[in-house]
């Protein structure tokens, strides 16, 4: 097939199925509904990490957390690794980023012929004291996440209008290129803070707003790992009240629909430069967010709303207004991009395939997308396995837990204790160990994360250094 232009979106902290296309009954997202219909929507789609920096990592090379060591938010890619954006570079693709990327720094070498508002992790340092994992610290004190909910505009809204407007004037000027191009939008919302303009709030009014699901008032009891997470640093009790949590998630809604309007801005720019014929788009997200279900908001757990990501591809040759309930991961990204640039695909490493290849195949609901944790507010490594039909979560030296997601999809029944699921729990575990070395896996991130925490004085200091909530974005 002839090469094409690769349009590629990423937004940050996008629940992976607040979409209308998903099926989702309230939110409003008219843009990525249409990309959705023009191409082909993945529904078991997952990030290698749900955490910013090493899914970014893992994003950018097609490998695995554990493969690369990117363990954390202060061990970001820094280009050591060959990633995509060298592979297209050096084939003489044009590859250019605008907007957040969460790699070490803009002078690492990453691949990018051009970086336009770039974001990276602060001061090239990202959060020095989440890597205190050995022993961590029982508590961080109140999470100061959520102060700010509401409506206004914050910097990163502002941030992100600049993005897309950015990328609407890059679209107009390479209208008429001859070879094809990758252009990379990295979109913040709906990352907090949950500040969002006031038309986009009106749109979900919070008092019509369920409660999240499984909050431990109700009698819901965590996972020991999950309760861990929570004595670490307590977003919910931070957040407060069933008013805050109902205005909490209405802003986050509102949020992605913002987000879907500067979607919209930069596909319309496309189709008026005459680019629709010609390019593939894809759309996707870094991790999810928990949005308060079972009591915990933010990423960082296994459970789908923290791993599930959006993944929608669309473009010449790919099948329009498909559903593939084939397993897919942001490790598929660096195949993908090669393949529909006419790049050669055998010079990579890794467990990616091209998403073009597999939306025009059967669904392979067989294949396994795999995420891990090794970062802030988690004492032992924690690992997920899914298929088309079950989730599996490893905790190390901790009781697993296992959901059958085609029929319990907000995974409420932990089939782990029945004896029925003994087998397909011990299947889970061999294909997880054939994978990865879970043990060997988690001390090899306690060793590097102790290295670092000693190179910044130890760990009273570390836990002093590194930015405190999200990373800054530049203001104009």
């Amino acid at each position: 097939m002839k090469p094409t232009n690769v349009l590629f979106i990423l937004s940050d902290e996008h629940q992976h199925n607040l979409m209308g296309c998903a099926g989702h009954p309230i939110i409003k997202t008219p843009a990525l509904d249409t990309l959705a219909q023009r191409g082909t929507r993945f529904s078991n789609a997952y990030t290698p990490s749900p955490i910013c920096v090493p899914a970014r990592a893992s994003l950018a090379t097609g490998r695995y957390v554990h493969d690369i060591r990117c363990w954390d938010n202060a061990i970001a890619y820094d280009g050591s690794s060959p990633g995509w954006a060298q592979h297209l570079s050096a084939s003489g693709v044009l590859t250019e980023s605008i907007g957040k990327l969460h790699y070490k720094s803009a002078a690492s070498p990453v691949g990018f012929r051009q970086q336009h508002h770039a974001v990276h992790i602060l001061d090239g340092i990202g959060q020095v004291w989440g890597s205190v994992r050995n022993p961590m610290p029982e508590t961080m004190g109140r999470s100061p996440l959520y102060d700010k909910i509401g409506p206004g505009t914050s910097d990163y809204n502002r941030f992100d209008m600049r993005v897309a407007d950015t990328a609407c004037d890059w679209l107009r000027e390479h209208a008429g290129d001859v070879e094809p191009w990758v252009l990379f939008v990295g979109l913040v919302a709906p990352h907090f803070p949950l500040v969002v303009p006031r038309e986009f709030l009106d749109l979900y009014d919070p008092r019509e707003l369920d409660l999240p699901m499984l909050h431990p008032s109700t009698g819901y009891v965590r996972h020991p790992w999950v309760e861990r997470q929570a004595r670490h640093m307590d977003h919910d009790a931070a957040i407060g009240s069933d008013e805050r949590r109902r205005l909490a998630v209405a802003c986050y809604y509102a949020l992605v629909s913002f987000l879907d309007a500067q979607v919209g801005k930069v596909l319309a720019a496309l189709r008026e430069s005459g680019l629709d014929d010609s390019t593939t788009v894809i759309y996707s997200s870094d991790h999810g967010d928990n949005l308060g279900k079972r009591g915990m908001w933010n990423k960082c757990l296994m459970y789908r709303e923290s791993t599930g990501v959006p993944m929608l591809v669309s473009g010449p040759g790919i099948p329009a207004g498909k559903v593939s309930e084939t397993p897919v991961s942001l490790v598929d990204i660096q195949n993908t991009l090669l393949e529909r640039t006419g790049c050669d695909e055998s010079l990579i490493e890794g467990p990616g395939e091209s998403l073009a290849r597999l939306a025009c195949e059967n669904d392979a609901r067989e294949r396994l997308a795999f995420s891990e944790y090794h970062a802030v507010g988690s004492e032992s490594a924690a690992y997920m396995l899914a298929d088309g039909h079950y989730k599996y979560h490893h905790y190390l030296g901790m009781k697993p837990e296992l959901f059958d997601v085609r029929n319990d999809p907000e995974e409420l029944h932990d089939l782990a204790p029945l004896a029925d699921y003994a087998e397909v729990l011990a299947g889970f575990e061999k294909r997880l160990r054939a994978l990865v070395d879970p043990e060997a896996a988690d001390a090899a991130a306690k060793a590097d994360q102790d290295r670092l925490v000693e190179s910044f004085g130890g760990r009273d200091a570390a836990l002093r250094t590194g930015t405190p909530a999200a990373t800054p974005v530049p203001v104009e």
